[in-house]
């Protein structure tokens, strides 16, 4: 009697749980913002490992899932001082342009290195070193999961192009026991757990704030996939804002994307929760206009202009030097520049979705204005 009793209450818990559950996979959606017509925008993820170093999935394997979502590019990040074989799969594959990088092991941390000629000899060990090392090999660099995994140790602060503000990888580990209810989510509609395991980066939104004080970094949002693929292709991009569409020659599209990158043009996204193409963010003097990224002199009156046109509900923030100094709801917003400073903007969801309310759904890069 006894057990036919714990079994009841057992089936009643469970019954709970799977209406719990269905509950919340049937009102998440990923809302939908409509085609963009533009050939300048392309959409891609950043940092994923494959059998190369420690994935879990082939290159050709990888490649075929970011054909399939579609993805525009992906950026391969094996291990290795650099990793040559993963180097060599680089080029158009199944329609996807395939990048390959490295995250190397450095004296400080891991730092991942993207766009630059093969070296004949490995990187140094030492941080400074291996970051002057990629940039004479025409390259740059990004500090990588600073606070978390292998921790960066902060140095002098060299020529370092970016910076991970969001690791995908980190934050489902950190999340993994308020994860387990969720486990069975994965196999019908994995985007939902990996969106809400997300929370916001305060401490790696503060540090880049700082680091902008003083010099031009720009911010990452970084699957860091060694599993889970699919979902997580699906749920943080970067969206590059070209100067022309992607050429149909591997090595002339590898360097848009290159270039692209290093000068800080693309923003970062949350794609799971709300698709987000269409986004621009840009400053006017005069008859001259610079995209993110870019710097511009205040000899004359500098206005900030952002573009958000989605159909669902969204808050923006504008980020004067770390600080909040704008807050609208509007589609379009134009900002007049009154002080000097680095620019930078935040776009919240503010429809029901399983994203919390705190964590950037969009995160531009900066524009720096100078006296």
């Amino acid at each position: 009697m006894k057990k036919k009793k714990l079994l009841w209450i057992a089936l009643a818990i469970f019954l709970i749980y799977a209406g719990w559950l269905s509950f919340h996979l049937f009102q998440f959606k990923t809302y939908s913002a409509g085609h963009s017509s533009s050939s300048l925008e392309v959409e891609g993820v950043y940092h994923i490992h494959s059998t190369f170093s420690d994935g879990r999935k082939t290159a050709d394997e990888i490649v075929k899932i970011a054909s399939s979502i579609p993805l525009d590019f992906i950026i391969l990040t094996d291990h290795g001082n650099p990793n040559f074989e993963s180097i060599a799969f680089n080029g158009w594959k199944r329609g996807v342009l395939v990048l390959s990088g490295s995250e190397l092991s450095v004296s400080r941390g891991h730092l991942v290195a993207l766009n630059f000629d093969t070296p004949q000899d490995p990187f140094l060990q030492n941080a400074e070193q291996a970051a002057w090392q990629v940039s004479a090999h025409g390259g740059f660099s990004i500090i990588a999961h600073p606070y978390s995994k292998t921790q960066w140790s902060w140095g002098n602060l060299i020529n370092y192009s970016g910076i991970e503000i969001i690791n995908a990888d980190t934050m489902l580990k950190k999340k993994v026991f308020a994860t387990v209810p969720l486990i069975p989510a994965l196999l019908i509609k994995p985007e939902y757990p990996l969106i809400r395991m997300l929370s916001r980066p305060e401490k790696n939104l503060k540090k880049w704030d700082e680091l902008n004080s003083t010099h031009q970094i720009y911010g990452y949002y970084s699957t860091d996939a060694h599993i889970l693929y699919r979902a997580l292709f699906r749920l943080l991009h970067l969206h590059l804002v070209l100067q022309s569409p992607l050429s149909n020659d591997s090595q002339e599209a590898i360097s848009q994307v290159g270039e692209a990158l290093q000068k800080g043009q693309f923003y970062s996204a949350v794609d799971a929760a709300a698709h987000t193409k269409g986004f621009r963010f840009w400053a006017n003097k005069g008859n001259q206009s610079i995209p993110m990224g870019g710097n511009m002199r205040m000899d004359a009156p500098v206005s900030l202009h952002i573009k958000t046109p989605y159909p669902f509900s969204y808050e923006t923030h504008i980020i004067h030097n770390g600080r909040i100094i704008l807050r609208s709801f509007e589609k379009h917003i134009t900002y007049k520049v009154i002080h000097p400073g680095f620019y930078r903007v935040e776009v919240y969801l503010r429809e029901k979705s399983p994203l919390r309310n705190n964590v950037p759904w969009i995160l531009s890069n900066p524009i720096f204005i100078k006296e």
